[in-house]
């Protein structure tokens, strides 16, 4: 599979080696472009792949095009690729909030999808989500798992609407967990922890708890009430989440983050 990378950044490289590492793709058949040469260099020198900033060297004779650009460069790169493509080559975009068919019109190109990674795909345990146009090929659907299965799991919408919604919670969640880890990992602190002992039992019982809700198949409810004791310790500190609006607040952050991916694909065309 040979494939071009415009934009090398946090996901950019991500994908790139998550890609070498499961033999996906080889040094010689990646191509990164970006317009920062310091990044350009860092990940010649690391991986070994093509890099340059022309974007138009980059794309000629790749399988795939991946989009991995923020969204308030999207126009321009647009513009520049714009009757560049091959009809058979797919584009794919990570573009936070870009819509399908924004990219679709803005490169004159009809095959493409759209995928929402997160950041866990730098560790091979992402989340990605996606769909595609109607002119991409199941040998190109193939070709997209392939990249998305790379980096960890991988699941197909063939409805776009709910990409803005999975962005809310799958990318942006990572940030959320970690921000509870913080808060966790402080109030261990206060109440007498050394720091490095409460950064590994707070990144170890979030690790443990992902695993054993995927593992037991149990509804998170489930698991939650089997750990709480009557009158013990966990359901006295439950009581006050509860009092202060934990439910809510996680609601009211997903709900942001959703009307922010929508407004961002408005924006991200113009």
């Amino acid at each position: 599979m040979k494939i071009a990378f415009i934009g090398a950044g946090v996901m950019g490289e991500a994908m790139i080696s998550a890609l070498l590492r499961q033999g996906a793709a080889s040094h010689d058949t990646v191509f990164a472009c970006d317009v920062d040469q310091a990044r350009l260099t860092h990940i010649g020198g690391k991986y070994k792949v093509n890099c340059a900033r022309d974007i138009h060297r980059a794309v000629v004779d790749r399988d795939v095009v991946v989009l991995s650009i923020k969204p308030q460069t999207l126009a321009k790169v647009m513009k520049d690729l714009k009757g560049e493509l091959k009809e058979e080559q797919l584009v794919l975009s990570i573009v936070a909030g870009a819509k399908i068919d924004t990219i679709r019109k803005g490169l004159g190109h009809d095959k493409v999808v759209r995928v929402m990674p997160n950041t866990p795909a730098q560790v091979g345990e992402g989340m990605s989500v996606w769909t595609a146009t109607a002119a991409v090929s199941r040998k190109q659907k193939d070709m997209v798992q392939t990249i998305l299965r790379a980096m960890g799991k991988e699941i197909y919408f063939s409805d776009e609407k709910y990409i803005d919604m999975a962005t809310a919670i799958s990318g942006s969640g990572p940030a959320y967990i970690f921000l509870i880890m913080e808060a966790l990992i402080d109030a261990a602190v206060h109440i007498g922890l050394p720091r490095e002992l409460a950064e590994e039992l707070v990144a170890q019982t979030v690790l443990g708890s992902a695993h054993m809700t995927r593992e037991s198949g149990k509804h998170p409810a489930e698991l939650k009430n089997s750990v709480t004791s009557p009158g013990g310790t966990t359901a006295e500190g439950l009581l006050c989440l509860e009092e202060g609006g934990v439910r809510a607040i996680m609601a009211q952050a997903v709900i942001a983050a959703y009307e922010k991916a929508k407004l961002l694909g408005g924006e991200s065309g113009k």
